[in-house]
């Protein structure tokens, strides 16, 4: 089953590691099956037909990540 999902919006979109890559990473605003919008991390090629597998959080989930990522490196 192909998953339905719609991008609401796109927050950040990081460049291919390599150029022979298939996929790049974005973070995005996802509704995942009609449900609530989640922030959403994960690879996809550049037509978004393909996607690798990712994480999905909500607004307060993703904070508390970011916010303990940014303190076990210093606020880098």
């Amino acid at each position: 089953m192909k998953p339905s999902f719609e991008i609401k919006h796109n927050l950040l979109t990081l460049p291919k590691e390599k150029e022979t890559d298939v996929y790049h990473k974005e973070l995005n605003l996802i509704s995942w099956y009609g449900k609530e919008e989640k922030l959403d991390i994960r690879g996809w090629s550049d037509d978004h037909e393909k996607m690798t597998k990712g994480i999905s959080l909500t607004e307060d989930e993703f904070i508390k990540i970011a916010r303990a990522g940014l303190k076990e490196l210093g606020g880098k």
